[in-house]
C-alpha cells in the first residue's frame, strides 16, 4: 500500500471520532412516522469528522433509552451519542431521566448553551429538560426532537464537540494554548 494511503487511513481512523444517533419516538418506532431529526444529526457530524456507526429509533421507554445508551457507550464505544426526542414536559418525554441513570458526570455547559440561544428564538426553550453528561469515555447530548431545533441547537454545540471529544478520549494538551 502507498504510504500516502496508508497515512491518510490512519488519521482517518484516529482522528474520526464514531456517534450514535438515537431517536426516540413512540410514532416513529412503530413505523407511523418518518424519523426527520436523525439524518439532520447524520449530516451536521459528518464535518467533527465524524461517522455514525449506529442509528435506532427506540419508542418513549425509559428503560429502553437506558439499554440503548449503555450499549452505545459500553459496548459500540461511540464516542458522541446523539439523543433527539423526549426532552419536554409530557408524561411520556423521559430521555433526560434515563440519561441521568446512565452518566457518570454531568457537563451542563452544552444543555446550557443550546437553552440560551434557543431562547433567544422562542420562550418554549426554557422547558427543555435535555442534559449531557459522560459514560465512560462516550459524550451523551440530548437534542430536541423536532428537525428544526435538532438543527439549531447542534449549530450552538457543534464548534466545541471535536475540542470535547478530543479531550475526553485523552488528549494531554493544555487547553487555551495557542
Amino acid at each position: 500500500m502507498e504510504l500516502g494511503i496508508w497515512l491518510l487511513e490512519f488519521l482517518t481512523e484516529v482522528f474520526m471520532f464514531k456517534v450514535a444517533v438515537l431517536t426516540i419516538s413512540d410514532r416513529g418506532s412503530k413505523g407511523e412516522r418518518e424519523d426527520s431529526s436523525g439524518p439532520v444529526i447524520r449530516e451536521m457530524v459528518k464535518d467533527l469528522p465524524a461517522e455514525v456507526i449506529h442509528y435506532e429509533i427506540i419508542p418513549d421507554e425509559k428503560e429502553q433509552i437506558i439499554e440503548a445508551l449503555k450499549k452505545s457507550a459500553d459496548q459500540l464505544k461511540a464516542d458522541l451519542i446523539l439523543t433527539t426526542g423526549g426532552t419536554g414536559l409530557s408524561p411520556r418525554d423521559v430521555t433526560p431521566d434515563a440519561t441521568l441513570k446512565v452518566i457518570e458526570k454531568e457537563v451542563p455547559g452544552f444543555s446550557e448553551a443550546m437553552r440560551a440561544e434557543s431562547l433567544k428564538k422562542t420562550p418554549h426553550a426554557m422547558i427543555s429538560r435535555a442534559v449531557t453528561g459522560i459514560r465512560g469515555s462516550s459524550l451523551i447530548v440530548n437534542l430536541p426532537g423536532s428537525p428544526k431545533s435538532v438543527k439549531e441547537n447542534l449549530s450552538v454545540i457543534l464548534p466545541a464537540l471535536s475540542h470535547a471529544l478530543s479531550k475526553l478520549k485523552g488528549d494531554p494538551t493544555e487547553c487555551g494554548q495557542e
